[in-house]
């Protein structure tokens, strides 16, 4: 069993014992941005302009603008450097939310299966609280949220000894100034879509039907058939299968979604890139034939094109999460229509850290 340490002398912090709750407000957010990508340092400026976070609260990295690194770059310039910048800044309780920018490493890749050391670097992120503490744990696998479906329990530092991280991507600025713009816009209103893709009760499916039962009536949309639902207006909220859904053949959705609308589906790569693909691009599947038609490594839809039509918040997954560690809708959207924020809402439905999963989108974004 190998165990994670980040080996750096300021890591080693006393753990403050006043407890530091969500309000939603800028002084628990730290947004992370790294000096070699512009647009990262871009997005960072104007968020923190946009939910007035302080000019302290802005941490800059230095390290390579890639979408993947290795564990030793991870451990030095992200977690080392992200550390740093809370142990100087006396942040380390204070901060709950943290925010990557796109420019940020995405992914740290390791070969394996359920035992694999690969993980979304802000899933890794979101275990420094404990890191900083040296917690021995194992890299080795998915490792458990204590936050999970706590879902009548506020995030509190330190009784959630994590970070909730959230990430500012898109295929551009353009689409990140969107998401952050409507998510300041964001109004409780709205239909949730969700999308089975039979009617069997195969877990994915049985999640979705869950969600119905837990939401609001009038405010769901539940389609237990084979028919893949397209173009639905008045969206704040979308549950589906993704291209895992053999009926499902066209790669966007073209819905028509509102400020504030979040999405997950429960799909292996679709947070693998940023990288935009050509237009003409179109999802497929993962027969050998189809090799050519596929997209940075996957024949499987991507989390940015949600981002770029108009959703304000997506799940994705940057290596295979296997389908017990995706967000579960039951939990993701009761919370989120029922006040919660963003950030709470998708770590309140995710299993594990240290893990392949992202969340994109401002923490702060609540419906009002």
């Amino acid at each position: 069993m190998r165990a994670v340490w980040i080996t750096a002398a300021f890591l080693m912090l006393p753990l403050w014992h006043s407890e530091v709750r969500a309000d939603g407000g800028p002084n628990h957010v730290l947004i992370v941005a790294n000096k070699a990508s512009p647009v990262s340092r871009t997005i960072a400026e104007y968020y923190a302009r946009k939910r007035a976070i302080p000019a302290s609260q802005v941490c800059y990295l230095q390290t390579p603008a890639v979408e993947e690194i290795t564990r030793q770059v991870y451990n030095t310039d992200v977690a080392g450097g992200v550390a740093k910048c809370l142990a100087q800044g006396k942040l380390r309780d204070q901060i709950l939310y943290i925010v990557t920018t796109m420019g940020v490493p995405l992914g740290i890749p390791a070969p394996g299966q359920m035992t694999t050391e690969a993980a979304a670097v802000d899933s890794e992120l979101a275990l420094l609280y404990s890191d900083m503490a040296r917690v021995q744990r194992r890299l080795t696998g998915p490792h458990p949220n204590p936050f999970y479906n706590k879902r009548e329990e506020r995030f509190a530092h330190p009784r959630f000894p994590m970070y909730l991280v959230t990430r500012l991507a898109g295929y551009d600025f353009a689409d990140v100034k969107g998401l952050i713009d409507r998510s300041l816009a964001a109004v409780n209103r709205g239909t949730v879509i969700l999308d089975m893709k039979s009617d069997d009760d195969d877990p994915g499916n049985s999640w979705l039907r869950d969600a119905a039962i837990r939401l609001p009536n009038g405010r769901f949309l539940l389609e237990e058939s084979t028919k893949v639902l397209y173009q639905q207006k008045n969206v704040i909220g979308y549950g589906a299968w993704g291209s895992n859904d053999r009926n499902r053949h066209e790669r966007l959705v073209r819905f028509e979604w509102l400020p504030g609308a979040i999405m997950t589906e429960y799909v292996s790569t679709n947070g693998r890139t940023f990288s935009r693909p050509p237009a003409s691009w179109n999802i497929s599947t993962w027969k050998d034939a189809d090799q050519p038609k596929w997209f940075h490594g996957s024949p499987q839809t991507l989390t940015a094109d949600y981002i770029n039509e108009g959703a304000t918040g997506a799940s994705g997954h940057v290596y295979e999460p296997y389908l017990s560690n995706c967000p579960r809708p039951e939990i993701l959207f009761p919370s989120y229509v029922g006040g919660r924020n963003l950030a709470e809402s998708y770590y309140l439905a995710m299993p594990s850290l240290s893990w392949a999963n992202i969340v994109i989108g401002d923490p702060l974004c609540r419906l009002k």
